[in-house]
């Protein structure tokens, strides 16, 4: 098992990011999507897993979460400064692998102009027209800027599966949940970039490395639209479908195909 090191960086914003890393060899930072840590289960076990397979497995704490304490508009530019700081201390080159609004941070970031080699998305939510990505954004951050921060969990969460949010409600955890929709304004403000890039066809001029699109064996039909909206604009994107479910990849099948994708697009 590859040994957890803990690190800590200070972004150009003052920002102070906390990461593991696992592994030697080319970098993966993963990229989470709404309000996970980078301690979880199944993530700790896929850096674990990919690490062995000679790789540099990156997991920070998006900023407001964790070990990655900030305060004020947690907007998607100050995300992207916080990724910047990551790679930057982690070799200068990394593949990025998003989960869910991850996915959509990784693309802006890549036309930011951070110096991203490769994309791994997994189960990007990219399906829906640009218009209601817009007003469900505005909505969000409406109710942020008000300070109605449980309003503004159960509006990110509209979209999802109904029983997501009663799961979420039902748990005592909720009124940690909500209090940490804070950090959502930078995967609302990527999701809405994003899919109004995808509409226009525009993103096809700021994406210029392989993207692998991947989706759940078990999953909502609506992961698979998206990975293929995606391929319909990026011609060097290709879509796989990897053991997973309830929009969870499943460790040991995802992480032989992180490192392979992460070992191509860095080689040596």
């Amino acid at each position: 098992m590859s040994e957890h090191v803990t690190q800590h960086v200070t972004t150009s914003r003052g920002d102070e990011v906390a990461y593991d890393r696992l592994g030697e060899g080319p970098s993966v930072v993963l990229v989470a999507g709404a309000g996970s840590l980078r301690g979880e289960a199944p993530v700790v076990a896929t850096a674990e897993l990919a690490a062995e397979q000679g790789v540099s497995v990156v997991v920070p704490d998006r900023l407001g979460r964790g070990g990655s304490p900030a305060e004020g508009s947690l907007d998607l530019d100050r995300e992207v400064e916080a990724l910047r700081a990551v790679i930057a201390a982690e070799g200068g080159s990394a593949v990025l692998c998003g989960h869910s609004s991850g996915c959509s941070i990784s693309l802006y970031a890549l036309a930011a102009g951070l110096p991203v080699a490769g994309l791994v998305l997994w189960e990007a939510p990219l399906a829906a027209p640009a218009a209601h990505v817009d007003a469900w954004v505005g909505g969000l951050e409406q109710r942020i800027d008000a300070g109605e921060l449980e309003a503004a969990q159960e509006w990110y969460m509209r979209d999802m599966p109904p029983e997501w949010l009663a799961g979420a409600k039902a748990s005592p955890a909720w009124p940690a949940i909500y209090a940490g929709v804070v950090s959502l304004r930078a995967d609302g403000q990527s999701l809405r970039w994003t899919t109004g890039q995808l509409e226009s066809g525009a993103l096809r001029d700021a994406v210029d490395v392989p993207v692998l699109a991947v989706y759940g064996s078990s999953t909502q039909h609506v992961m698979v639209q998206a990975a293929n909206r995606v391929r319909s604009v990026l011609p060097q994107t290709e879509v796989r479908e990897v053991a997973g479910a309830n929009h969870v990849w499943d460790p040991a099948a995802f992480a032989p195909v992180l490192a392979t994708f992460t070992r191509a697009c860095l080689p040596g």
